[in-house]
Parts: structure tokens; sequence; C-alpha cells
């Protein structure tokens, strides 16, 4: 891992088991948009919502509520609250060898980035819960001046924020489409899908992932074979 010199990982889905959180708590917020289980349009808003897994979720709110930003604020509002609640009531638990993962990589001398397309605060709650604060060198979600994904905005702010010397030194991993697109274009020269989230390996391979792991405890050990 002597050349890898920042490992920029997502959160739900690849270090942080998901358990179908994202899904309740849009079916709750959707609702303080207006649109119950029983309309006909929460098929197609609830597909959506697991296309776009890893985006930001005030992006895809104004996406489904064709640009209305009042309902989709009220609706983000609602999701960050729903799923804060589903956090604290004990709904979050690690993926099995991710925190390993991070200390182990850090031991190396790797500096790790946890990521995330939820809000600043969604994303505390899940560092509280897990007792994750200060377990990797930085945390980073969109906002002001920072894109969510598929743009390369989280990964490159990583890189700036722990002056890293080379986009080429860095690897990604993340469980969506979207991770791998964020990878790509920041110039990552590892983007891995992993198989514990939302994707199956098509998806990963389709999105251009450089490779397709199990779990992010295996990722160890790929920069371990690679010279970035």
């Amino acid at each position: 891992m002597v050349n890898t010199e920042l490992v920029v990982l997502d959160m739900a889905g690849t270090t942080v088991a998901d358990d179908g959180l994202v899904i309740r708590a849009f079916t709750e917020a959707i609702a303080a948009a207006g649109v119950s289980e029983e309309d006909s349009r929460f098929p197609g808003m609830l597909d959506y919502v697991v296309e776009t897994m890893g985006q930001s979720k005030i992006v895809v709110f104004r996406a489904l509520l064709d640009g209305d930003e009042e309902l989709a604020q009220r609706a983000n509002s609602a999701f960050q609250d729903a799923y804060g609640k589903l956090v604290a009531d004990g709904h979050c638990e690690p993926i099995p060898g991710a925190e390993e993962t991070i200390q182990e990589l850090r031991a190396h001398g790797v500096k790790v980035a946890l990521t995330t397309g939820f809000a600043p605060s969604t994303q505390n709650a899940i560092l509280d819960a897990l007792g994750w604060h200060g377990l990797a060198d930085a945390v980073l979600a969109p906002g002001e001046g920072v894109r969510g994904r598929p743009f390369p905005d989280l990964v490159l702010a990583a890189a700036l924020r722990l002056e890293i010397t080379d986009v080429r030194r860095i690897a990604v991993a993340g469980d969506t489409p979207s991770d791998v697109q964020t990878g790509l274009r920041s110039g990552a020269s590892i983007v891995a899908g992993v198989l514990t989230g939302s994707a199956k390996e098509p998806e990963l391979e389709a999105a251009g992932a450089t490779h397709v792991l199990e779990s992010v405890r295996d990722l160890p050990a790929l920069l371990s074979q690679k010279e970035l």
C-alpha cells in the first residue's frame, strides 16, 4: 500500500449496513411532500430512488418533485429526520470488517476519508451511533461548494483537505454506480465496487469499476497487490 496515499470510502452500503433504511426514510419523506404509498406516482419514485442510490438526496428530491424547491426541501428535511431517528433507535451497524479495514489502512500510512450522499447532519448521526468520530482522517458530505455524486467533488475535496500529492494515488470504493462514476471522474487509479449494498456486479462493471469486491474488507489486499 506504499503507493496509495488516500482511500475514499462510501458509508451506507459500503462501510455501514443499510438494511433498507433509505427506503423506509424515503417513504416518510415523500409522504411529507404529499405522495403516499397509495399514490400512482409512488412506485416510479421508489424505483428512481433505488437507481440513484449514493447521490445527494436533495438533488434526488428535486428531480422527483419537478424542481419544486419548497417541496424538495420539505422532503429532504423529513428524510433527514426519519433516517436520523432510525439510526438513533439502533438500526445502524457497520459492515463486518469495515472498521478494522479503516484502521489497517491508516496503520499502513494511508489516509482515509468517509463520504456520503446524505446531509452532514445525517452523516453525523451515523458517526455518533457507531462511535466513529475520529476513525477516519476526514468525513465529507455534499454542501456549499461540494456537489454530491456522481460529480468528483467529494473525492477531490478529500484530496485537497488531506494534501494528497497525486490523484492517481487515490483509491475509491463504493456500492453504487454513482460511487464508481465519482471515482472515475476524480482521476483515481483504483475505483472498486463492493457487493454489500444496492448494486450487483454487472451494474458496477457497466459503470466502469476497475475492480468488484465482495466487501470493503478485501480492499487492503487489493491495494497491496497494486502499484498506483
